[in-house]
Formats: structure tokens, sequence, C-alpha cells
């Protein structure tokens, strides 16, 4: 009888994960699931505690601890990815069939449908009235994608001489493609990040996710250093002329004039631009309350939890755990350190050609991670003066660069797809 019962016992131990792991880690490779176990409850700690993007970080890590744990089977990479044929087509029913929980709402993912639902809802809370206001400000938002196309040159460079495992089949056309996903960190944007990631390299996707939203997470970090270093004080004190006020009519034909014209010219961007800018006009329009408030609220939420716990679960040790995941972490802060920078920098521009109408603090918000960098512009701002306040003045730029970012991806996207 006792016999049984251990025997029982043993046969019941050999189907739990705590087994797998341990047979894992005296064979090889059990340590990696404990690496990533540990990244995952790092990241949820900071979601957390710290609260660093906790919306987005918190379903993030806890997908990327749920997809580890061994015998779940809650994702199946191998349904959506071939090896020997990156560029293969999805196979629905054999996802369906096959699939798992994660599988399934993956599918929102690959085919490219949480992303621009998510700017659907950006567009029903983002006021383009500073923009407006002031068009020149556009030209900060551009000039902040600076670093998408810096690091996305970087990448390439890196690939032809054989560094970072970039093109792993050897074909310049994946390094582009490679290439084109981690320079789109520069953006700081999040969404726009995943929708190209998805379509050009999506091998690379749970790294250049958990990069990009870590530095948006990160601006308070990243951004003062680089603000103070490129620009003098007395242009940080620079007081700036109120914005005049915008008639509802502008706020309504902006979008669709910007839907208009990106979509001419970029094709590629109309998935991200026209969702953003129906929003807006949603919000703008006034006849439409509850339809803005459910995309402001109950469906952003349900697609950011989708999103985040898909894009977590694709982390595994496989995938996260190679040299090629660091070097990209570290290239994504390259690429949003000179977005950063090259606003600055095209302010300090602005502001010498206005005769110092212009602080070039400002720029810095250029990158499109909303409000955040904006209200960094303004902080920075009034630690050298206590009466300035460059919050309008800084969403003109901040705006623009989610204008700029979408429409850097539907560039990479007609080259690259």
């Amino acid at each position: 009888m006792l016999t049984k019962l251990v025997e029982g016992f043993a046969a019941f131990f050999a189907k739990t994960g705590v087994a797998e792991i341990v047979g894992g880690f005296l064979a090889d490779g059990g340590w990696k699931t404990l690496v990533m176990l540990a990244i995952a409850c790092v990241l949820l700690y900071l979601a957390i505690v710290k609260q660093f993007e906790p919306l987005l970080l918190l379903p993030i890590a806890f997908g990327m601890l749920i997809a580890n744990l061994p015998l779940g089977e809650v994702m199946h990479m191998e349904l959506f990815i071939d090896p020997n044929d990156p560029n293969a087509h999805l196979n629905i029913q054999r996802i369906v069939e096959e699939g798992g929980l994660l599988d399934l709402l993956y599918l929102g993912v690959k085919l490219g449908i949480y992303p621009p639902l998510i700017f659907l809802g950006i567009g029903c809370m983002t006021d383009f009235g500073p923009l407006i206001a002031n068009p020149k400000s556009i030209l900060l938002g551009a000039a902040a994608q600076l670093g998408v196309f810096i690091t996305f040159i970087g990448a390439i460079v890196l690939g032809a001489f054989g560094i970072g495992g970039f093109g792993a089949d050897g074909t310049m056309e994946t390094i582009f493609k490679e290439a084109a996903s981690i320079g789109i960190i520069g953006g700081a944007d999040g969404p726009t990040a995943i929708y190209v990631t998805k379509t050009l390299a999506p091998g690379l996707l749970s790294a250049i996710a958990i990069a990009a939203y870590s530095y948006m997470a990160l601006i308070p970090v990243i951004q003062p250093p680089i603000m103070k270093a490129l620009t003098t004080k007395e242009e940080r004190q620079i007081v700036m002329e109120q914005l005049r006020p915008v008639t509802k009519r502008e706020k309504i034909l902006f979008p669709i004039i910007v839907t208009l014209v990106v979509v001419l010219l970029v094709p590629d961007a109309a998935p991200l631009v026209g969702m953003l800018m129906l929003g807006n006009l949603i919000k703008e329009s006034g006849v439409a309350d509850r339809l803005c408030k459910t995309a402001q609220n109950e469906l952003m939420n349900i697609i950011t939890i989708f999103l985040g716990l898909t894009v977590g679960a694709t982390a595994t040790a496989d995938t996260f755990l190679t040299p090629k995941t660091l070097l990209i972490i570290c290239l994504g802060l390259v690429a949003f350190s000179v977005s950063t920078a090259g606003g600055l920098i095209f302010g300090k521009i602005m502001c010498k050609a206005t005769g110092g109408k212009i602080n070039p603090l400002i720029g810095s918000a250029g990158v499109s991670a909303v409000p955040m960098a904006a209200r960094m512009s303004q902080k920075v701002g009034q630690e050298e003066n206590p009466a300035n306040f460059l919050l309008m003045h800084a969403m003109g730029p901040n705006v623009a660069g989610v204008i700029g970012s979408a429409v850097a991806a539907g560039v990479f996207l007609a080259l690259f797809n």
C-alpha cells in the first residue's frame, strides 16, 4: 500500500511544472526558465510598487510569467512563426484548433487589430488645440523622429557586419526589417512599435515591446539630463506667449485634413493615423459622446489587457534570453535619447530663428509619449523659472510626435513589407 502511494505521488510529481524545471535545470535550459520568471517578477515590482507604466507593464509582466511556467501551454509561438519560412501566412484554422487562450487573443496582435484600436482611444483623449494654435510645433514632432532613423541605420550597419545576430537568415532584407522594428522604439509609442514589429520582425516582438514601454516609463529619468545638457539656463527660463484660442470648426476640420494628407502620401499609415483621427473627430464633433466615452474607457481598457498579456507571453526563454535582446534594449535607449536630442536641437534652432520666443525645452516633448514628455518639459522649465508654464506649448509637439511616429511606421511598412 505504501509503495503504491509513493509511486502515485512520484507519478503526480513527474507531471508538475516543478519537476519540469528541475529536470530541465539538470539537463540544460531549466535555469533560463527561472531567469524569465525572475524577470517577470521584477517587471511586476516596477509596475505595482514603482508604478512604471502600470497599465501595460502589469499585463505584459504577467503574460511573461504564465507563458514561462512549464506545461501551462497557454501560448504556442510556433503556430505564428515558421523558422523555415518567416514570410509564411497564418494558418488560422490550425491556431483555432490547437491554440491555447493566449494564442487566440494574440491573433489581435498578429492581424494588426489591437494597436489601431488603441489609437482610436488615444484620439478620443487627445486635444490637438495646441498644435493647431502653433502649427510650427509639428516641425518639433518631426525632428524628434531623428532617433528612429539614426538607430535604423545603426542597426543595419551592425547587421551588415554580423554583429548582434540581426538578419539570422543572412539576407539584407531581414536586416532591414529588424532594423526598422528596432528604430521605431525611438518614437516612444508602444502600439506603433508593436504594429511595425508584428509585421516586419515578429520574433523580436517581446524585446521591442518591453523596451518601448520601459523607456516611456523612464522618461523622468532619461530626458532631464539630456534636456539640461543641450540647453542653457537662459534658454530654459524663456517664457512663451499664451497660445491663441482655437475654434471648434478648426478642431473638427483638423482630423479630416490630416487623414486626407497623410493617407494620400503614406497609405501604409492609414490604420494608425486613420483610427487616431477618427477618435479625435468623435471627441471634437460633440455629437457622439457615448462612442467617445466607450473608446476612452471600456474599449481602451479591454484592448490594453489583451495587448499587454499576449505581447508579454511572447517573451519566452528561447526568444528573450539572447544577446540580440540585450542589444535591442541598448539600441532602444539610443533611439529614445537621440529622438529627445533631435527635438531639443531643433527647438534651439527655432529659438534663434524667432529671436528667443520659443523655449527649446518643448522640443523634447516631440517624442510621442503623451502627456508624460510634455509634463517633463513643464517640470524642467519650472525648475529654472517658477513663473514658466510650458505644458500647453509642449503639448503641440507632443501630439505632433504621435502623428510623426505613425507616419514613420507607415514609411517603414511601405518600404519593407
